[in-house]
Formats: C-alpha cells, structure tokens, sequence
C-alpha cells in the first residue's frame, strides 16, 4: 500500500509542486516565529498594563512615579507607559522653557496632546508590527494550497488523457498530491488567522490601558491635578495638587 503523504509528494511532485510545499512550510515557519514573539511580548505587555497605572499614580511624586516604572522595564522602546511618562515631561518642559518657536502659538494643552499622541502611536505601531505577515499569510495560504490542488488535479487529468484509463491506481499519486496540499495550506492559514485574532484582541486591551495613563498624564501636566485612588483605593479619580 502506497503511502500518499507529504514524503510522497516531494519524491514524486515536479518542480512546481515542490516550490509550492518549499513556500507553505516557510510561511508556517514565519508564522510560528511571529506568534511566539509577539505573544510573548503580549503578556509582558499586558502585565505592565495591569500594574503601571497603579504603580505610578500611587507614588510620592512624578520621579518616584518614573522610578516604579522603570523598575517594570528600563527601557522606553520597550516600556509603552514609561515612554508616555517621559514624553509628557519632556513636552512640559520644553513648551515652558523655549520662545520663541511656532508650538508657543499652541497651548500647552494642544502641546502636550500632541506629543503624548505621536508617543502613542509609536507604541502602539511598534505593539502591531508582524501583525500584517500573520494577516497577510492567513489570507493566502489557502490559496497557494489550492494552486498545489488545482496543479494535483491537473496531473492526474494528464495521466487519464495519456493513458486513456481511469484507474485508482493511476490517478491516486496526482490525486493525493492535490490533497496533501490542500490540507498543508490549511494547516498553515488557521494558527496565523487564530494568532493574529489573539493579538489583535491581546493589543487592544493595552491601547485602553495606554490612552487611560495617557489622560492622566494630560490633566497632571496641564491641570495640575494627578490621579489619587478614591475611598477603598481601588478606584482612581482626579484631585487637584500644587505642583
């Protein structure tokens, strides 16, 4: 009994069929890579989301605030609130101390908007990235299977057409080869849809946590009012303060 698997299909498939199996393994080989990546950097992200805002609202004051997040992840590139926190600081300073430049035509509410939104984006642009290969390979590698079916199909009509016979054992080799693809490009578009719906879903939750810090940020440097935790400290509210 003829084994009719992948093996077979490399032994037995021309030029075509083995580019189409080399191309589907290296898309799932991506794929894999960037799950793994990604959704470790999810859950550290998601951790960091869970604990910042607390960790950095409850502190004496904004340098003990930047401390707690620094001991979360030293690194702003890495460390989405810890960026926004210094980018705010940044802003308020440089809007006070510079004149005169065309930002002092903005207030420093539209300043200082404006600059935690460009820190935003660039986290959460760097949050998404890899999220588009998983997209685009879930997208087409049903396609490219089918192309390696459409190809299988095509060979055994081939053998029917030169031999006149219709035999399962003439049409089984072409025929399983059209279903070992069909079957290799699902195996490789499901974990890249399923991962990419995960992270996207994983992402989402961290923006929300991000444009929350991000508000509180605004109203400190602004307003000067910080976020203080009300009655039993699991909720958090605006109080007034003198900075």
């Amino acid at each position: 009994m003829q084994n009719y698997g992948l093996g077979h299909v490399w032994q037995q498939g021309d030029f075509v069929t083995r580019a189409i199996a080399v191309a589907l393994i290296a898309m799932s080989v991506v794929s894999w890579t960037v799950i793994v990546l990604k959704s470790w950097n999810a859950v550290r992200l998601g951790r960091l989301a869970k604990n910042a805002e607390r960790a950095f609202w409850h502190s004496d004051d904004f340098t003990a605030g930047v401390a707690n997040l620094t001991q979360a992840s030293p690194v702003p590139r890495d460390n989405p609130f810890l960026a926004l926190a210094l980018s705010g600081q940044e802003a308020s300073e440089h809007h006070q101390r510079t004149r005169p430049h065309l930002h002092d035509r903005l207030d420093i509410s539209d300043w200082i908007t404006r600059c935690l939104k460009d820190t935003m984006d660039d986290g959460i642009a760097r949050m998404q990235s890899g999220l588009a290969v998983l997209a685009s390979i879930g997208g087409t590698a049903p396609f490219v299977g089918l192309f390696g079916t459409v190809w299988g199909i095509q060979h055994a009509l081939i053998v029917i057409g030169t031999t006149g016979q219709a035999s399962i054992d003439r049409i089984a080799g072409p025929i399983g080869e059209a279903l070992v693809m069909t079957a290799l490009g699902l195996v490789v578009a499901v974990p890249a849809v399923l991962g990419y719906n995960a992270l996207t879903r994983s992402n989402k939750a961290v923006v929300v946590g991000l444009r929350r810090f991000a508000h509180g940020l605004h109203a400190y440097f602004v307003t000067g009012a910080q976020l203080a935790s009300a009655g039993n400290g699991s909720d958090l509210r605006l109080v007034a303060r003198t900075r």
